[in-house]
């Protein structure tokens, strides 16, 4: 055990101490002697006080934390799922698994110039001491499609941080909006054209005056403004489902009731086709959770292309189930050219036409599969385009029925002969 007090502290307290017991032994009074001591204890501690201990050695202020170990760094990096290089010296120092797998597991150790090879890049990754950090867009690292975003940053020690970013998805985003733009354009360009150059000519007289010139005129003007007005149509209605497709709709709709109104109306125009139109209804088919004025327009949309890519006098099928997931099947078939291969994935784009002559000269907008595509992701369902060049194509859509729907209890009435309307029993489950 250490004392509090130096060797010359308690001296001093002894020899107070000795002085007071001398004091005692020549008759002082015990009070006295108890002053006495005490107070010259007191002086001494206020005089000598623990000065004799040792001194206590000089704080002294934390160095710098030495830098993180490669093995802490790698660790760090590894749990960032973009890539990051870090940079000293000039060369790749560090570098986690998504840069290895975009640039090659030969950079580690090597010129970052050579590691990230982009001209764009080069002149940034030389410079230092610069304190800039604004991004760098980089065309073809990678694969030839994608984009990325280099950002460097500086740190301590004479290293750099770069980061590369994928923005694939924010460039293709931004390329549909422009193509968008520029297709919505020139689709309401064309014939404002021609309504604009047919009204410049009827205001000549002379062709004002003649009677056939200027109802043929007037037919054209007419079968351009109703084409116009078809496409704001699609537009507008595009915009909308677009605008809802985060609300998922709430009112159990009864398919088979909207495909017998679809198919009504269009047996009742004044195309040929209509009487080609076939419905296939089975029985106990449940309702679906949707907006009915949407599914309307999907049938409409579908069945309307297939009449119009269909040869003529051949039927257009149009099936309704139930299937055993659970979910609301429909299916339209038609017996046209069909489309090749290639052009199947793009059906669904705006705008895209695989004979876009032949669409424009059916009255088409190139915006219909486009719809249907938007209205069943709301409806949180799935469209399926086959098709066999030569045979025809199918469009199937897959709604999700209404939980709380139970299966009619019986079997739906057929359709009027004029659409050659079949009802099917459920097949047997084995």
């Amino acid at each position: 055990m250490t004392h509090p007090f130096g060797p010359r502290t308690l001296l001093a307290i002894a020899v107070v101490g000795l002085t007071a017991m001398a004091v005692a032994l020549v008759g002082g009074q015990l009070e006295h002697v108890a002053l006495i001591f005490v107070g010259g204890t007191a002086a001494v501690l206020m005089a000598v006080g623990p000065g004799d201990m040792p001194a206590a050695p000089p704080m002294l202020i934390d160095p710098p934390a030495p830098p993180a170990p490669p093995a802490a760094i790698d660790e760090l990096i590894a749990a960032i799922n973009e890539p990051i290089l870090i940079v000293a010296e000039g060369r790749v120092a560090h570098a986690n698994a998504p840069a290895h797998n975009l640039l090659g597991s030969h950079i580690q150790g090597e010129d970052v110039r050579l590691a990230i090879r982009h001209p764009a890049a080069a002149e940034r990754l030389i410079q230092t001491g610069t304190g800039e950090d604004a991004p760098i867009n980089l065309v073809g690292l990678g694969t030839l499609d994608q984009r990325w975003e280099m950002r460097v940053t500086e740190l301590s020690g004479d290293r750099r941080l770069v980061h590369l970013t994928d923005q694939t998805g924010s460039y293709a985003a931004e390329r549909m909006r422009v193509d968008f733009v520029a297709n919505a354009s020139h689709e309401l360009r064309t014939p404002l054209a021609s309504i604009l150059g047919f009204v410049e000519t009827l205001s000549d007289d002379k062709a004002g005056e003649d009677a056939d010139v200027r109802h043929r005129f007037l037919k054209v003007l007419m079968l351009e403004a109703r084409r116009m007005q078809r496409l704001v149509e699609d537009l507008i209605s595009l915009s909308r489902i677009e605008a809802d497709k985060y609300r998922l709709p709430a009112t159990p709709v009864d398919l088979a009731a909207v495909l017998e109104e679809v198919h009504a109306e269009l047996a009742d125009t004044l195309d040929p086709r209509g009487a080609d139109l076939i419905a296939e209804i089975d029985a106990g088919v449940p309702p679906v959770v949707g907006d009915r004025a949407q599914l309307s327009q999907v049938l409409h949309n579908l069945i309307g292309n297939a009449m119009k890519y269909g040869r003529p006098g051949t039927p257009v099928i149009s099936h309704l189930w139930h299937d055993h997931t659970g979910m609301v099947r429909l299916s339209v078939a038609d017996e046209g050219e069909g489309v090749a291969p290639e052009h199947l994935p793009r059906l669904t784009e705006r705008f895209y036409r695989v004979d876009a002559g032949r669409s424009r000269a059916m009255g088409g907008t190139g915006l219909g599969l486009a719809i249907v595509k938007h209205i069943v992701e709301r409806h949180r369902g799935r469209l399926d385009i086959a098709s066999t060049p030569g045979k025809g194509t199918t469009a199937t859509v897959l709604f999700p029925a209404s939980p709380a729907a139970s299966p009619p209890a019986t079997i739906r009435d057929g359709l009027s002969s004029k659409r050659n309307s079949t009802v099917t029993e459920p097949p047997v489950q084995e």
